[in-house]
C-alpha cells in the first residue's frame, strides 16, 4: 500500500495517509475496547502496527513532515489543562501541589541518575542528563483517559495540576544539569545554548498570559457566535504553537498559561467543551504518530540501561508521590494511586533528548536518544491503563464505566 500511495501527488498522498491513519486507529480501538484498554493504548498500537517497524504502510517522508501535529495536539491538551488552574483552587492547594510535584519529579530523577551512574559506571554527564529527562511526565495520554471515562473529583484536580507542573520542574532540572555538563562537551556548548531555552520558555509563559487576556476580551462580546469563538481560540493556539516552534520550545507551558488566564478572567467553561469536541481526530493522529516513531529494532541497543531507566523512573514517580502526599496529609486515595497516573512520558522528554544528544559524545548521545524514544512509547502504552486503574481506585470514575465505542 505504501508504494501505491507514494505514486500520487503530494496533496493526494497526504490526504490518503491521514485517511489510513484515522481508519486504522478506529478499527484497532474496536479491539482494545473489548479488552477494556483506554483508546490511547489502541492508537499507539496502531502506530506501531502500520508504521516502519511492522507493516510499513505509511511513507517515511510523510511521517517526518507531520511533526507539527504533535505541537498542535500539545497545544490543545495544555489549553484544556489550564482550566484546572483556577485562582481559588491554586490558593487552596497550591503549596501542596508544588511540593508533591517537586518531590515526585526529583526523586525519579535522582534514582535514575544514581542507578545509571553507580549501577553501570556510566559517564556522569550521561547519568545527570538522563535523570533530568526522567522528571518529565506527558499529560496527553492522561488527559485523554480522563476525557474518555469522564472522570471528575479531587483526585483528577490534583493529578492535572501535578502533571502540568511536572514539565516546569523538568525544564529547570535540565537547565541545571546542562550547565554542569557543558564544561565537558567535546564540541563546546556555549552558555547561550543553555540559557536561551530558559529565556524562551519564560517569554512563552508571558505570551500565553497575554493571549489569554486578549481572548478574554474578544469573547466577552455577547453577539460573538459559537463558530467565531472556536475560530479565535484555535487561531491563537496555532499562533502560540508556531511562535514556540520558531524558537524550538514546547508549546505546552505557554498554552497552559493561556488556558489558565482565560478561565480566571472569564469563568467560561463552554469554550473548553467546544475545543474538546473539535480535537479527537488530532489526538488520534498524535498518538498514532507516537507509535510510528518507535523502531522496534532499536530496542536491542538499549540493553540493561534502558530497562533500568524504564523501571526505576516508575518507582521514583510512585515513591515520590506517595511520600509527599502522605506528608501533606492528602487523602489515602491520592497518596496510594497518584503515582500510577504519572507514568506517561513523551513530547518534552523527546525534545530534551535531542538537545542532550548534542552535549554528549556520539555513542552516548545516540544511546540517550534511543532510550528515551523507546521508553516513551512503552510508557505511553502502559500509562493509559495505569491512569485508568488509578482513576477507578480513587473513585473518580465508576468501577463499571462502559467504554464508548
Amino acid at each position: 500500500m505504501r508504494e501505491y500511495i507514494a505514486q500520487f501527488s503530494d496533496e493526494t498522498e497526504i490526504l490518503l495517509v491521514l485517511s489510513v491513519i484515522l481508519f486504522a486507529g478506529f478499527l484497532l480501538t474496536r479491539l482494545t475496547n473489548r479488552l477494556k484498554l483506554p483508546k490511547v493504548s489502541g492508537y499507539i498500537l496502531t502506530g506501531i502496527l502500520i508504521g516502519p517497524s511492522c507493516l510499513n504502510l505509511i511513507p517515511g517522508n510523510i511521517i517526518r513532515h507531520m511533526g507539527f501535529l504533535s505541537d498542535m495536539a500539545l497545544a490543545f491538551i495544555a489549553f484544556g489543562v489550564g482550566k484546572f488552574f483556577k485562582k481559588e483552587v491554586i490558593l487552596k492547594t497550591g503549596k501542596k501541589i508544588i511540593l508533591v510535584t517537586v518531590c515526585e519529579s526529583l526523586l525519579a530523577g535522582i534514582l535514575v541518575t544514581a542507578a545509571v551512574y553507580w549501577g553501570f559506571s556510566m559517564d556522569w554527564d550521561f547519568a545527570l542528563i538522563l535523570g533530568a529527562i526522567a522528571t518529565a511526565t506527558a499529560p496527553a495520554s492522561t488527559m485523554m483517559t480522563i476525557r474518555q471515562y469522564k472522570a471528575k473529583g479531587e483526585f483528577v484536580n490534583v493529578l492535572l495540576q501535578v502533571v502540568a507542573l511536572d514539565d516546569v520542574v523538568c525544564l529547570l532540572a535540565f537547565s541545571v544539569v546542562s550547565a554542569a555538563a557543558s564544561g565537558n562537551v567535546s564540541g563546546g556548548l556555549s552558555a547561550e545554548d543553555i540559557l536561551l531555552p530558559v529565556l524562551y520558555n519564560l517569554l512563552a509563559l508571558v505570551l500565553g498570559f497575554v493571549c489569554g487576556l486578549i481572548l478574554s476580551r474578544l469573547l466577552v462580546v455577547p453577539s460573538r457566535s459559537k463558530d467565531n469563538r472556536l475560530i479565535l481560540a484555535v487561531a491563537m493556539l496555532l499562533g502560540i504553537s508556531g511562535i514556540c516552534a520558531a524558537v524550538n520550545v514546547s508549546p505546552l507551558l505557554s498554552c497552559m498559561v493561556f488556558g489558565a488566564t482565560y478561565i480566571n478572567f472569564t469563568k467560561d467553561k463552554k469554550l473548553y467543551r467546544q475545543i474538546d469536541n473539535f480535537t479527537p481526530p488530532i489526538m488520534s493522529i498524535f498518538f498514532i504518530l507516537s507509535g510510528m516513531s518507535l523502531d522496534l529494532g532499536t530496542l536491542k541497543t538499549v540493553g540493561a540501561v534502558g530497562v533500568v531507566y524504564f523501571l526505576v523512573r516508575i518507582v521514583g514517580k510512585y515513591l515520590g508521590t506517595y511520600l509527599s502526599c502522605t506528608a501533606m496529609h492528602m487523602s489515602k486515595e491520592i497518596s496510594r494511586y497518584m503515582g500510577f497516573a504519572l507514568i506517561p512520558q513523551a513530547g518534552v522528554a523527546i525534545g530534551l533528548a535531542f538537545l542532550g544528544k548534542r552535549m554528549l559524545p556520539a555513542g552516548m548521545g545516540d544511546l540517550l536518544l534511543t532510550i528515551i524514544l523507546a521508553s516513551s512509547v512503552l510508557y505511553e502504552l502502559i500509562g493509559p491503563a495505569s491512569a485508568k486503574f488509578a482513576l477507578m481506585r480513587s473513585g473518580d470514575i465508576p468501577e463499571k464505566t462502559p467504554d464508548k465505542k
